[in-house]
């Protein structure tokens, strides 16, 4: 699978030269870009980031450590003849999912834009959602610390196959409003094979009363740009999947329930949200609240194991209980995360960030093994080369509440314990 992604971003690029383009020009961290005398062009970017994990008990009685490639993705972005028209290609050779499962299908985007003029445009294809909360669809070589929150990675559906309506309109004294739409099958990425449930449907709408970021800086973390003037967007987001089959809309087909005539019926996931980022002359403020919540079919009578057999308990608490137990697989709940930081003129940023989740009674998120961490306090230290994302070394340090007690071992037999865990990170970023 990866060669052959790798034969199609070399014919894309061969292609170009068939078509006499010249490179144009190349910056630092901001790729190589070829155009033609027809007016197509590539632009041609990449970047590598290598990381060290290591995590404790504060008891220090459980450790770990890890090494690994987090990141290593390559970018095409085209222009036809009709600039009107785009597209963009990415891939992830790393063998890690986003947010550092396995996962070895390397597709990351592959979509078309058309923009009929500077205020509307409609994409086409697999990509990041915009109706998920606003760090998620941040690049991952601008984070302004080593890993996004524990926020993104608990209800965040990442990547999605579909149509993604974006605008842009002033709005008076500077002002902007940007709406988002999108219509998608509300299963993650790559899985055109196993679509279960029906569409998704969700939207964002931000605005910007004092005008927009300079160089994209709205979808960027770090104020490298140091703007001159303050720069805020403020976002609400909400979203409706209707007909789920795993915990959050990431990967299809993991859960599935069937009624008595051995149909699929699958509960509905409903997200809101609201959001902001701010910055001014280096200083960055991000803010997340995230809220989710599902509703259970009342048919169901069956549901399938994984290994496919059919079981038609629903035990909760030794009482059967269909509508907690099917919540109880789902990332169920809410969360808030916030993030300040700012960039020296010595391009050394200092970061720190809180994050708290709440899970529902009955959901995934009580997990003791995965998610029963209710506070992350994060502090962050990054060193940029310049200002752009070209060479940064970044390292973090976080300590994780576990007062609501922790399986480490991933094993049910096995008794919580009640003690905290702390994380380093040391992450390098390398981009041409």
């Amino acid at each position: 699978m990866k060669k052959y992604y790798f034969f199609l971003i070399t014919l894309l690029f061969f292609e170009g030269y068939s078509q006499n383009f010249e490179m144009q020009s190349y910056k630092f961290g901001d790729g190589l870009r070829f155009e033609s005398e027809t007016g197509q062009s590539i632009r041609l970017t990449g970047y590598a980031q290598p990381m060290i994990e290591f995590k404790e008990t504060e008891n220090q009685d459980q450790s770990s450590s890890r090494y690994r490639m987090r990141r290593l993705r390559l970018r095409v972005d085209g222009q036809t003849k009709n600039p009107k028209f785009k597209y963009r290609l990415q891939v992830d050779l790393s063998g890690v999912s986003e947010i550092g499962e396995v996962n070895e299908d390397p597709l990351m985007d592959a979509y078309v834009d058309y923009s009929p003029n500077n205020s509307f445009s409609v994409k086409f294809g697999q990509r990041t959602t915009y109706a998920d909360n606003r760090e998620l669809w941040m690049s991952s070589n601008s984070l302004q610390l080593a890993e996004r929150s524990r926020l993104t990675s608990a209800f965040a559906s990442i990547r999605e196959f579909g149509v993604f309506v974006t605008g842009r309109f002033k709005t008076g004294r500077g002002s902007f409003l940007r709406p988002y739409i999108v219509l998608s099958n509300g299963d993650g990425k790559n899985v055109m094979g196993n679509d279960k449930g029906g569409l998704k449907i969700g939207g964002r709408i931000d605005y910007l009363p004092f005008g927009l970021f300079t160089n994209i800086g709205q979808f960027r973390q770090i104020d490298v740009m140091r703007e001159q003037v303050p720069k805020l967007v403020v976002g609400v987001h909400y979203s409706h999947n209707s007909g789920i089959s795993s915990r959050r809309g990431r990967y299809s087909g993991r859960l599935i329930y069937l009624n008595n005539n051995d149909e699929e019926s699958l509960p509905d996931y409903f997200k809101t949200g609201i959001d902001f980022l701010f910055k001014y002359k280096g200083l960055s403020a991000l803010g997340e609240y995230v809220k989710s919540s599902a509703t259970v079919p009342s048919d169901i009578t069956q549901r399938v194991r994984n290994d496919g057999s059919i079981s038609t308990s629903f035990l909760v608490n030794d009482v059967q209980n269909v509508d907690a137990y099917v919540k109880g697989r789902m990332m169920l709940g809410e969360a808030y995360n916030f993030q300040l930081g700012y960039l020296f003129k010595n391009n050394i940023s200092l970061d720190a960030r809180y994050t708290h989740l709440k899970a529902d009674n009955n959901s995934f998120m009580n997990n003791a093994t995965f998610y029963n961490r209710p506070n992350y306090y994060t502090i962050g230290l990054t060193k940029l080369a310049g200002r752009n994302y070209g060479f940064k070394v970044q390292g973090s340090l976080t300590f994780i509440d576990g007062s609501l007690g922790i399986n480490h071992d991933n094993d049910l037999s096995t008794d919580v314990v009640y003690e905290n865990e702390i994380i380093f990170r040391l992450i390098t970023t390398i981009s041409f």
